[in-house]
């Protein structure tokens, strides 16, 4: 590793990776507040100084002003072995305990640091238009009832509510709320259906877990048709 200056080092402009707006401010930021990582974290370039990994990390230090980076050239590394670098560099494996983030961690400085904490998307009108209707065939197998949704988002933001100091009646409404960022399987929800009793059955129905026809989809207001449609 050496510290050479950030003029010597070269952006790649074949890397895939990218960072939108805000959180490119947010890594400027934190490298403004905590230079001392990128010792720990230096830019790994090739023999020609070209940017094999930390390619953001260059363009958010010259953002910040810097006059040197650290470096470590990776010289010994083919040019089908850089290219796969490139890209695992940035593959992230793991996946996040939101249970132990909530408990553990201050979820302000999380969001400060980068983090993707669970937001709902913002839909635009064109959005709306692309969904899809998906059609399942049940099976015979009845799932595990773990497998029908993934809880982790939701209980990340139920914990985050409990800490707060507000009104009880408003804790149950934000956490009524935070079940809409719960991930449902719904092949598995057809599955799990066409093996239970009625009155299951029924609940499952009127909670629009599945809708067996257009006709009971009207019928249950889950859908509206458009006075547009019986002008076509």
């Amino acid at each position: 590793m050496e510290l050479v200056k950030i003029s010597e080092v070269r952006s790649n402009e074949n890397n895939p990776r990218f960072i939108k707006d805000h959180k490119f401010k947010k890594l400027v930021t934190s490298i403004k507040e905590f230079p001392e990582m990128l010792k720990l974290r230096p830019i790994v370039v090739n023999n020609e100084m070209v940017v094999l990994g930390g390619n953001m990390r260059l363009k958010a230090c010259k953002e910040a002003g810097l006059k040197e980076v650290y470096i470590l050239k990776a010289d010994d590394l083919t040019e089908e072995q850089q290219r796969e670098f490139i890209v695992k560099d940035n593959v992230g494996f793991g996946e996040w305990d939101w249970d132990i983030l909530a408990n553990e961690w201050d979820v302000g400085l999380l969001d400060e640091w980068g983090l993707d904490l669970p937001v709902l998307k913002d839909l635009k009108e064109s959005d709306l238009f692309d969904i899809e209707i998906p059609f399942y065939k049940p099976s015979e197998i009845k799932p595990e009832i773990s497998e029908l949704a993934n809880l982790d988002k939701t209980r990340f933001l139920i914990k985050k509510i409990e800490l707060l100091k507000i009104d009880e009646n408003l804790k149950e409404i934000l956490k009524i709320r935070a079940s809409f960022f719960t991930d449902f399987n719904f092949q598995k929800i057809a599955d799990y259906f066409s093996n239970e009793k009625e009155d299951v059955k029924e609940i499952f129905k009127d909670l629009g877990m599945v809708i067996l026809a257009p006709k009971e989809a009207l019928e249950r207001g889950f859908v509206e048709l458009s006075e547009n449609v019986f002008e076509l």
